[in-house]
């Protein structure tokens, strides 16, 4: 039996910061609380090891009850857990993600690569995630990751 491969998304940003300050962001649960989840999202760290191979939980909660997109544990939470594969200091976080849901469309494993790379005036940071789960629709995966990626910077500037 052959593995299904789903789509790739991806984002990418500049922003006014290190990569040295970016990448403690990435790996620093009480920074990714604040940045992480896209706008109308509040999230929470239950767990994080962040070594190669560490694990974490975490989950992202609407705001408020009148959303638009349906969470993917229920109707108005993500609930996520997942691995570190590789983490390249300043350069590099690799994590291996999958959705506690009950629905099968959010089945299988995302691979999230978040690249830092030194450009004039800050880091270009690319989120790129393969195998993304084809109940997540691609328009509202980008807004997700712009947001993500602008709370990133106003977090980080």
């Amino acid at each position: 039996m052959s593995a299904t491969v789903g789509r790739t998304d991806t984002a990418s940003r500049i922003i006014r910061a290190s990569p040295q300050t970016i990448y403690r962001a990435l790996i620093d649960p009480g920074a990714i609380v604040k940045w992480r989840p896209p706008a109308g999202m509040k999230a929470h760290v239950y767990a994080f090891d962040a070594r190669e191979g560490g694990t974490f939980r975490m989950s992202f909660s609407y705001t408020d009850a009148n959303h638009d997109v349906r969470g993917k544990t229920s109707d108005d939470a993500d609930v996520f857990e997942g691995r570190f594969l590789k983490l390249v200091p300043d350069e590099r976080v690799v994590e291996l993600i999958e959705f506690e849901s009950d629905d099968p469309a959010f089945a299988g494993s995302m691979t999230v690569t978040t690249s830092l790379r030194a450009v004039q005036g800050g880091t270009e940071v690319t989120i790129r995630c393969e195998n993304v789960p084809k109940g997540i629709r691609p328009e509202d995966h980008a807004t997700g990751m712009a947001s993500t990626l602008d709370n990133l910077a106003s977090f980080t500037e």
